[in-house]
């Protein structure tokens, strides 16, 4: 069993096209957007994606009664994902609105204050909810955000002790400052770190890849995964190192891919074994055939619309269908 605590995000994609124009009976001051409402949020991606894989997955959120909340149930539960350890919030859920680039990238306009993936308190975190699981994955915005990331840390930081911890942190900097993401704090109890080349151009800026891994190393992350995009990504072993091509896909958007990536990551460790503890007998060799694993899994997220990771059937068929 894999847990994975963090947010559930509405992503809303428009549907306007960029020729449109603005209804005449409002006076040229309205704005005419076809709104296609997707249930997202790294955390709660990246558990939708093990359980379909086919490693147990539970997932600790807090989620909401309003119509989002149903919509993140509904998703998670059909796609075989425990909510036993999540929390019925009474805050709203958090909407995020995309756009999309040429190349299918979102950029994402966050409405997020007050919402309920970002009040977590000491009293609904303890060791009891994690329950019996061989790692716990957290990041993104529930380990950056106020005012719960304290109890999220402090509650990842006690759960090393019993499982292998997984961060990504998956930045938002539109919602949180460089100073937010203190990676190498983390990594005094991380066992794996992974993240984009995007997250480490604003976490280090010009600072050499090998060099900020070494860093990373040397406060205490084992394993750390730098994903590139179509470039593919970067293994990092205890300083050993070794570059993973990324499938080639017919790029419909590149929404949850990376949260596909950390799901296939987990689930090839998993897979020999190597989870539960602190990566002991992992060699860079298994590091990579997870990491390639890993990239199949979000190539094929990148071939369908939002975050859809694929099933395992899918690996085997080549696609969704």
């Amino acid at each position: 069993m894999i847990a994975v605590l963090g947010e559930c995000v509405a992503d809303g994609f428009t549907a306007r096209s960029p020729g449109d124009r603005p209804p005449a009976e409002h006076g040229g001051e309205a704005l005419e957007l076809g709104l296609r409402v997707l249930p997202g949020g790294g955390p709660a991606n990246t558990a939708v994606a093990l359980a379909r894989l086919g490693t147990p997955a539970r997932f600790l959120g807090r989620i909401s009664g309003d119509v989002f909340g149903e919509l993140f149930r509904r998703r998670l539960t059909a796609s075989g994902v425990d909510l036993s350890a999540s929390v019925d919030a009474k805050e709203p859920s958090t909407l995020a609105v995309a756009a999309l680039d040429t190349g299918g990238q979102a950029e994402y306009t966050f409405y997020a204050d007050g919402t309920a993936d970002w009040q977590w308190t000491p009293y609904e975190l303890d060791l009891d909810r994690l329950g019996p699981v061989a790692c716990l994955h957290t990041g993104s915005l529930a380990l950056a955000k106020e005012p719960g990331r304290a109890a999220v840390e402090a509650f990842a930081r006690e759960a090393a002790g019993r499982a292998t911890i997984s961060i990504d942190p998956n930045v938002r900097p539109s919602l949180a400052s460089r100073a937010d993401y203190p990676v190498s704090r983390w990594c005094e109890w991380t066992d794996i770190l992974k993240l984009s080349a995007d997250d480490l151009d604003f976490l280090q800026p010009g600072v050499p890849v090998e060099r900020a891994c070494d860093a990373w190393h040397a406060a205490g992350a084992r394993l750390i995964v730098v994903t590139k995009g179509a470039a593919g990504a970067l293994v990092s072993l205890d300083g050993e190192r070794a570059s993973v091509p990324a499938p080639r896909v017919t790029v419909v958007d590149t929404v949850g891919a990376g949260d596909s990536f950390t799901a296939g990551l987990l689930h090839g460790l998993a897979a020999e074994g190597l989870l539960g503890g602190r990566l002991d007998g992992l060699d860079l060799a298994t590091a990579v055939a997870a990491a390639e694993f890993a990239a199949r899994v979000a190539a094929l997220t990148c071939s369908v619309a939002g975050a859809n990771p694929p099933w395992a059937a899918e690996l085997t068929t080549g696609g969704p269908g």
